[in-house]
């Protein structure tokens, strides 16, 4: 959505694995990248292993892996650390979900456009399912804590504990076990209920949650930016895999999004993420 995003540096570059943790059924990669910029909330990095990638069942995976940056910063030697939210559920993400201190991390990036401030006069509000809560948490880094309102979706108790890495959401679960009973774009509901004229949603989440945060947003007039996932297989514009339909024709959503704003899409639910 904005011109202005910093520029991925030539070429795959080494970063190795500072930390891993464990947030409940996700995993927070931690890698120290020495060469490239500060990423915008939004952008995005291709991942894979520098050693066994390929190497499993069927000689899988065979390409790199498209991830949103979840937090980055510089550390006291002012190096730069970056931060991914990994779930196990593939062969992709598997391998990176074994990556523990000292390995290494191989990635390009960071490719497509972020997200822009929200438009004046409207506070930030940011809805989340599952993985997708990711770019999410660098957002309300860079906008500050007090400017946002998180609503968090996940599928039960063991996803929600993902939440923990945003500051003060609220949270549903499809089970009930922790949170609100339900679907997160209830509690958008309830929101835009109160105060639709002061607010502008960011999100990002599975196809069938962005259609329904799309077509809520549509209705009670409020603008909105959506993050879109989509199969990749190089992150920038050559291979077409990431092609969606938008108004007016298709555009490829490394390099024309991921973020894009709502009233281009007939449908949020055009695309889907593939690990």
């Amino acid at each position: 959505m904005s011109a202005e995003r910093p520029l991925a540096p030539f070429g795959r570059r080494l970063a190795p694995v500072s930390a891993r943790e464990q947030h409940g059924a996700y995993v927070v990669l931690r890698c120290l990248d020495g060469e490239g910029p500060i990423p915008k909330a939004g952008q995005f990095y291709m991942l894979s292993s520098a050693a066994r990638w390929g190497g499993g069942q069927g000689e899988r995976p065979f390409l790199p892996r498209a991830f949103s940056v979840l937090r980055a910063g510089r550390d006291q030697s002012g190096v730069l650390e970056l931060q991914f939210l990994v779930e196990d559920v593939g062969p992709g993400t598997n391998r990176l979900c074994e990556l523990g201190p000292g390995d290494g991390l191989l990635l390009v990036g960071p490719f497509g456009n972020g997200f822009s401030p929200p438009r004046e006069g409207r506070a930030a509000m940011l809805v989340g399912g599952g993985v997708g809560i990711a770019p999410l948490a660098i957002l309300q880094d860079q906008l500050g804590a007090v400017a946002t309102l998180p609503l968090l979706g996940f599928r039960d108790g063991a996803h929600a504990e993902g939440a923990r890495l945003l500051q003060s959401p609220r949270v549903a679960t499809d089970d009930g076990s922790a949170g609100h009973e339900g679907l997160v774009t209830e509690l958008l509901l309830e929101e835009l209920a109160a105060a639709a004229e002061e607010l502008e949603v960011f999100a990002c989440g599975p196809p069938a949650m962005l259609e329904a945060v799309r077509a809520i947003c549509a209705e009670h007039a409020v603008p909105a930016q959506l993050a879109l996932e989509s199969g990749m297989a190089c992150g920038f514009g050559a291979c077409f895999g990431c092609a969606i339909p938008v108004r007016g024709g298709y555009i490829r959503l490394c390099v024309d999004g991921p973020v894009l704003d709502a009233t281009l899409l007939e449908t949020g639910a055009a695309a889907g993420a593939h690990r």
